[in-house]
């Protein structure tokens, strides 16, 4: 079905109006090969509530924005590669039904159809896709992804010291490691993700303690690695010095070789 859209005159037309829908300051989406294979909304369940977002299957990428007037102009654009992506079902939640996941490496959140069979139908075509791109490149699944932020109402409290209750003044934050709602004295650390950012971002205590002591051990490694490779050259001088006197006698029986055939040729 996608490569026989790949190149239509319908299938280029369908793409360009949702580049027209982004306007200027969304992304060209228009590609050789890339097929727009389906679309629709979905509720994002995101920090302060969710919110309806338009989404975008396309052979290669998932595509969502903010809804301005629906079929008519989009914002904020987002553009996650397929490869990237994989999905996990959740169970319902309160009002929130059909949920599941879109997970990423940079960025992961939970989502809600409008029906169990849509829910299903999103994933089915998204694995497809995905699994079609793997196959082409021969790259494996992604195993990292990022945490998913939990909602600022999932909780009254500090999700790390239990203690600090949450009002008007006593803000929320979220640890961008874990995705937990915490507190100011409890998130007060910074450290450099690299899948998310080349920033210090601001992480709980106890994801920092463990991103540090996950650093350090990196380094260690790292350091007996190098030692290791020191060490090689006078291992590998010894070798080449065997190896030197075992060419000169390969030589040397070369040569009384060659030298006695000819003469039994000439003979």
């Amino acid at each position: 079905m996608v490569d026989h859209l790949a190149y239509t005159e319908i299938n280029s037309q369908r793409i360009a109006a949702v580049e027209t829908c982004f306007g200027a300051a969304g992304q060209p989406l228009t590609l050789p090969g890339r097929v727009l294979v389906g679309e629709g909304i979905l509720t994002k369940e995101c920090r302060k509530k969710p919110k309806p977002r338009v989404f975008f299957l396309f052979s290669d990428i998932l595509v969502y924005g903010t809804i301005v007037i629906n079929k008519v102009k989009y914002s904020c654009q987002h553009i996650i590669p397929l490869e990237d992506v994989t999905t996990e079902n959740l169970p319902n939640s309160g009002d929130m039904k059909n949920r599941w996941m879109l997970k990423t490496s940079k960025k992961s959140f939970v989502v809600c159809a409008a029906s169990f069979t849509e829910r299903e139908e999103w994933i089915s075509h998204i694995k497809e896709c995905s699994n079609r791109l793997l196959a082409k490149t021969g790259r494996r699944p992604s195993t990292k992804h990022a945490a998913p932020w939990i909602p600022d109402k999932a909780t009254d409290i500090c999700m790390r010291c239990t203690k600090t209750k949450f009002t008007t003044i006593t803000r929320r934050h979220h640890c961008r490691n874990c995705g937990f709602v915490v507190c100011h004295d409890c998130s007060q650390q910074r450290f450099i993700i690299p899948s998310l950012s080349s920033k210090p971002l601001r992480v709980c205590t106890l994801c920092h303690r463990k991103l540090v002591a996950d650093k350090i051990a990196e380094e260690n490694e790292k350091r007996r690695a190098e030692e290791m490779q020191r060490q090689m050259p006078n291992y590998e001088a010894s070798s080449d010095e065997d190896s030197d006197e075992e060419r000169n006698n390969e030589i040397i029986s070369s040569e009384d070789f060659y030298s006695s055939s000819w003469s039994a040729f000439h003979a």
